[in-house]
């Protein structure tokens, strides 16, 4: 057993199966203070989801925080964005010009205010409405702003700057703190997780849940890193740890 940094999204993975949580989280936390893991929460909330989640669920306190789909990172329990990482998705970034080409889109809804991050702008976007997108991107790409779509669910839609998601997140945390890709796994269910898989050669958990859009990805894209879990949420996640050999 060594040390290992551990990066996994919460709805649906993390959290999702109470007594698996549980018994996931005791081995995390025994993990780190023995061997020095770091934890890392990567999940689309806000800061304000994130805070509802955590008092929900009891969840520890892990050794960073991505939020927002991958647009601040927040360590060590920190209140504030990690400088560093602001300053690179600052490149490019206009949100006011974003929001004058989808507001000519009345099928995008914006989300609540809380869901609008300093790198984000959100929207609700139907399934049934979503061959708009290619036309969107279209339009956004006239802007020469340096920014993509993610859309996720059958009903999210994110435009976040182009050098921001949860892989480059991850692996901004994983050369900060010197872990190898190989080191590394990350955890995920649905299309907003894709760039945690796709990024390089970290160690990936698709937990038995996931979305059909990720599982499309995956059987499109098969890896020898990657572990396509039985078991759903945090129990699938402990079966990837175990195959992996980062828990016994």
């Amino acid at each position: 057993m060594t040390k290992f940094l551990f990066v996994t999204d919460l709805d649906h993975t993390f959290v999702g199966d109470d007594q698996a949580l549980l018994e996931l989280s005791d081995r995390l936390q025994r993990h780190r203070a023995e061997y020095g893991t770091k934890i890392v929460y990567s999940t689309g909330r806000s800061p304000t989801l994130y805070q509802e989640l955590q008092l929900q669920k009891n969840l520890f306190s892990p050794d960073a925080l991505v939020l927002s789909v991958g647009t601040e990172i927040y360590l060590d329990g920190s209140n504030n964005p990690d400088p560093q990482w602001s300053s690179i998705l600052s490149q490019g970034w206009d949100s006011q010009k974003i929001l004058s080409i989808t507001e000519q889109f009345p099928e995008l809804v914006l989300q609540p205010d809380t869901e609008q991050r300093p790198f984000k702008v959100s929207f609700f976007l139907k399934a049934e409405l979503s061959g708009i997108l290619p036309q969107l991107e279209s339009e956004l790409q006239k802007t020469k702003l340096n920014i993509k779509l993610i859309y996720s669910s059958g009903i999210d839609l994110d435009i976040l700057p182009l050098t921001s998601d949860k892989g480059q997140a991850m692996q901004f945390l994983r050369q900060k703190w010197e872990f190898a890709a190989e080191q590394t796994v990350v955890c995920g269910d649905s299309g907003n997780d894709i760039a945690l898989f796709a990024v390089g050669r970290e160690r990936g958990i698709i937990v038995g849940n996931a979305r059909p859009e990720l599982i499309q990805w995956h059987n499109q894209n098969p890896a020898d890193y990657r572990y396509l879990a039985q078991n759903r949420c945090a129990a699938g996640i402990m079966e990837g740890l175990t195959y992996f050999g980062f828990l016994e």
